[in-house]
């Protein structure tokens, strides 16, 4: 295994493409990664800024740089011993546009497509107008209105004599089984020879094969004759007259798709999306022969070594999790020596552990992230912060109740859809048994949905149809919320689903539980037991196919079924309810509002962060450390500055309470519902105060004009997520021009005096706090158990927002410029420009590098700390072998500081010491951060004799400090 000692997360895209990485490569390496962490490189929808829109995973995005880049950048990099982790996505294809010849094939045709496996279908709708078909929800309007616009068009693409159906960029192949007819239809000789050949033609594979042959022969003809025959063709489909339309409607109605008005998405979509984005279809990866197709590209770089790695995106969107990454290991370690390094995207709430059977190095670090700015937090702001929320907003809610309300409307609204394939696959099971044939698809309805909307994690994992103990752990609980909240006439039939959602084993006896849809898609019983087959049949350490098991019975296919569709309905109704809906409801303090975040858990104590390290330690010690990710909504030190707020809590709440008052003229609308409303500026003040720049000078016109733009932004973003009074869904134009009006009248250069001055005092405030923040968030990522991941550009601050302002381009020339071998502590006084934070991280990268066993593999011991002080400390201890490292770090000082530094000063740490375990060196510690030595001593006043240092040595220079035996080089 290539394991990493650091990453760097790159957002590639047609404007940073893999020669751009290139031409950074000698800065990477200075600053001490090991890795290039680098976001999808499969071909991806035209334009794509992020890659996760994968149309073809069979190349590498030309956008990018293709092939050809990749491998130049891959040898550059192994060249100077570094690697590449490559970002996977399995989960889910773009959709619609033109450019996904998978899609494209199915809307030709149909089920009968060598593709329509593929995806997960639901070729089986109880829609008599959908069976057979695919929903196309992407036109702008009602269909007959689009129709009737002429919007709507039949048109021929003679490079692969191809009639096809367009909607903007929006392709939908005609069957060729109607190209006969079409053809007829001119009367003309020539063109009736040709539409013989596609005469009885249907949709089985031989007669596909029958059509491609006439196509050519079509090919043929249009480039000796022109298209004008053709063209003739066309106009008796054009829709601006009603005789042709009808006819373009009756020719769009035989069709194996059905083009729809977006909305009807989130009612009628018969496949699985990811989460409610229509443009991405979930891929059945599941079966091995849809695997094998996904992951071929990548397994050919792997195997020749130009990838060293994977991150795979949205693991809980697939069937089988652990199936996955176990049969993803094996394929990989078949390629090369050693065990594949493979992290995952995964959530984790708090006490939740990524299962231990899964045969992957960890997650991609929400979790740490999660724990590190928790442990920022002052847990006695909570109360004040809570109750002047409360105040303001009229809500006394906690973050939990706001969630359960977005995921009560998340469910009937954007995955109302989704909703009804859970509940058809157990109301299939009812129906193939006598005993509960009787339960109405209603009251299965009914059940499912309080199980769902009660789920207190993002999924369950069973085995063979079955739920584990740790599975009962979590389902136990929204089982006693459905009991209290179904009526009592619901109870058995939630008994039941309890039962074919993992409770028990299915009965084989109890008949065929596999009509319909199954594995996650629509298909007959044949066609499900040949894809449950396929999808356990995991492949040998040789790259071959290990014997099919047995088949499974139709009871056990029907319950795996039930469960892959229940669990790909939680997990994004979690992440739609909470990341994209309650954490822009909820604004108690916006630092503890992000992605694997819970807002009551306001804050976490020494000991719970010592205890989940010591748990990476022990099980994940290879997982990413991530503080800062594309997915964040506020940067890492807009987080680590607003956590500030929760040890002034008094003083806060009378400043929003301030600046809401001195605003109050610039709200607009009417005074019963003004705009932007109590919560959206409450937490746009928070946000101006999180995202303000350093040394920002609010004369600076300019200045102010783009930072109003960026936040402006971000308020857009904010108010549309939280579904309040305008949403993506419905936008209300009028209310979000009235909040830009506000937020840009409130920063207005009038305002210098007045609102601006005060914000800019009051950042200048608590910045320093919030620097010493950064810093101890900084070393903690950086000598945790585990890989620190850094996204790109955060060295230096990262006041960004929810993207896309955190993937605004990056200014590596100022970050190689800055970039030098001067210890940390020498650059605290100029803290303001960042480069202590960037001198932190590359030093800890040079100890991670001089040492690699000891943040790597190193024994994780938290340390006693004594004093008046104490609680405004943590420190633990790493080892390996004879080498050792201390970590101490500041926490909660923002009444403590040194005027302006962010730094307690040395003789206001009194007694405060920290005690050396057994076996460590007493002298001779060198702080890799302040280039200075320490020496224990011994207090003769306890009875343990213990070594101890005094932090107002050890914290003179810094708020932070890793004292190590291991010599700098």
């Amino acid at each position: 295994m290539t394991s990493p000692r650091a990453t760097l997360r790159l957002q590639l895209h047609h404007g940073f493409t893999f020669d751009d990485a290139l031409a950074q490569l000698d800065y990477f390496g200075a600053l001490g990664v090991s890795h290039l962490y680098l976001s999808p490189i499969t071909t991806a929808q035209p334009g794509s800024m992020h890659g996760y829109d994968t149309v073809d995973y069979g190349t590498v995005s030309a956008e990018l740089g293709g092939e050809g880049a990749l491998r130049r950048l891959a040898d550059a990099v192994h060249a100077r011993g570094m690697g590449l982790i490559v970002d996977m996505v399995p989960n889910h294809m773009g959709v619609g546009g033109s450019h996904n010849a998978w899609w494209l094939d199915i809307l030709e045709w149909g089920r009968h497509s060598a593709f329509a496996r593929h995806f997960d279908m639901d070729w089986h709708s109880p829609d008599p107008a959908l069976r057979g078909k695919v929903l196309m929800p992407f036109l702008g309007a009602q269909y007959g209105e689009e129709l009737a616009a002429g919007r709507i068009e039949l048109k021929f693409d003679a490079a692969n004599a191809r009639f096809y159906a367009q909607y903007g960029p929006h392709v939908c192949p005609i069957c060729p089984v109607d190209y006969a007819a079409m053809l007829q239809s001119a009367d003309r000789a020539d063109l009736a020879a040709l539409a013989a050949s596609f005469q009885g033609l249907t949709t089985q594979p031989d007669d596909q094969m029958r059509a491609a042959a006439a196509r050519v022969a079509l090919r043929d003809f249009v480039q000796r004759e022109g298209t004008d025959p053709i063209e003739f063709i066309l106009e008796s489909y054009r829709s601006d007259d009603p005789v042709p339309r009808e006819r373009l409607h009756r020719l769009l109605e035989r069709q194996h798709f059905r083009l729809a008005w977006w909305r009807t998405a989130m009612d009628e979509v018969n496949w699985r999306r990811f989460f409610d984005v229509s443009s991405l279809a979930g891929v059945r990866v599941e079966r091995h022969d849809v695997f094998e197709a996904v992951h071929k590209l990548i397994f050919r770089l792997y195997a020749d070594g130009v990838i060293d790695g994977l991150r795979i995106d949205h693991i809980d969107g697939l069937a089988d999790p652990r199936e996955y990454c176990e049969r993803l290991r094996q394929r990989l370690a078949s390629l090369r020596a050693g065990p594949p390094y493979i992290v995952v995207e995964k959530i984790l709430a708090r006490g939740e552990a990524l299962r231990e059977d899964w045969a992957v190095q960890g997650t991609t670090g929400y979790d740490f992230m999660n724990d590190v700015g928790a442990l920022l937090h002052d847990p006695a702001g909570a109360a004040p912060l809570a109750e002047t929320w409360a105040a303001i907003t009229g809500d006394d809610a906690p973050f939990a109740d706001v969630s359960l309300g977005a995921r009560r409307e998340i469910l009937t609204a954007s995955l109302a859809a989704e909703l009804d394939h859970a509940a058809r696959a157990l109301h299939r099971i009812a129906r193939e048994q006598p005993g509960t044939r009787d339960f109405t698809f209603a009251n299965v309805h009914r059940t499912v949905a309080q199980l769902a909307m009660h789920f207190p994690v993002y999924r369950i994992y069973p085995v063979n149809g079955v739920r584990s103990a740790i599975d009962n752990r979590y389902f136990d609980v929204a089982l006693a919320a459905a009991r209290k909240t179904l009526p009592r006439a619901n109870l058995a039939a939630l008994e039941q689903v309890d039962g074919w959602l993992g409770a028990r084993a299915p009965d084989p006896a109890n008949g065929n539980g596999s009509s319909g849809s199954s594995g996650g898609s629509g298909g007959n019983s044949s066609n499900s037991n040949k894809a449950a087959r396929t999808a356990n049949a995991s492949t040998s350490k040789h790259g071959g196919q290990n014997p099919p098991p047995a088949p499974l019975s139709h009871a056990l296919i029907a319950q795996r079924t039930a469960l892959a569709l229940f669990s790909q309905l939680t997990a994004p109704l979690a992440a739609k309810a909470t990341e994209d809906t309650a954490l822009y409801r909820y604004g108690r303090l916006l630092s503890r509002n992000d992605v694997g975040t819970d807002p009551d858990d306001f804050s976490l104590d020494v000991a719970a962060f010592h205890a989940a390290n010591a748990q990476r330690q022990r099980r994940t010690p290879h997982a990413l450390l991530a503080t800062a990710t594309h997915d964040h909504k506020r940067g890492e030190d807009v987080r680590a500055r607003l956590a500030v707020l929760s040890e002034i809590a008094p003083e806060w709440n009378a400043t929003l309470r301030a600046w809401s008052t001195s605003n109050q003229p610039q709200r607009r609308g009417d005074p019963a519902q003004w705009s932007p409303g109590p919560a959206a500026e409450a937490m746009l003040y928070q946000t101006l105060v999180g995202c303000w720049p350093p040394q920002f000078d609010p004369a600076d016109a300019a200045g102010v004009q783009a930072l109003a733009e960026r936040v402006a932004q971000w308020q857009l973003k904010a108010l549309r997520e939280a579904k309040l009074r305008t949403s993506w869904i419905a936008p209300d134009e009028n209310y979000e021009s009235e909040c830009q009006a506000f937020l840009f009248d409130i920063l207005s250069p009038q305002g210098r005096e007045g609102f601006l001055d005060e914000v800019a005092t009051f950042v200048a405030r608590i910045s320093p706090a919030g620097a010493l923040n950064t810093l101890l968030q900084t070393v903690l990522r950086m000598t945790s158990p585990g890989v620190p991941d850094l996204y790109q550009g955060t060295e230096l601050w990262d006041f960004s927002l929810v993207d896309p302002d955190n993937r605004r381009p990056v200014d590596y020339a100022q970050r190689a410029a800055s970039l030098d071998d001067v210890a940390p502590a020498a650059k605290l006084a100029d803290w303001r420009d960042a480069h202590v934070k960037q001198a932190v991280i590359h030093r800890l990268l040079a100890l991670r590098e001089r040492a690699p066993g000891l943040l790597r593999e190193g024994e994780y011991w938290p340390l006693e700390v004594r004093g008046a002080l104490a609680a405004h400390v943590i420190a633990f201890a790493r080892r390996h072998g004879d080498n050792w490292a201390m970590i101490v770090g500041t926490r909660h000082a923002a009444a403590l500081l040194d005027g302006d530094l962010p730094r307690v000063a040395p003789e206001r740490w009194e007694d405060t010491a920290i005690v050396l375990p057994k076996g460590c060196p007493a002298s001779a510690l060198h702080d890799w951060l302040a280039d200075v030595d320490h020496a224990a001593k011994k207090d003769a006043a306890q009875d343990d004799q213990a070594n101890w240092l005094p932090l107002r040595d050890v914290l003179a220079a810094l708020p932070v400090a890793v004292l190590t035996n291991v010599v700098r080089g």
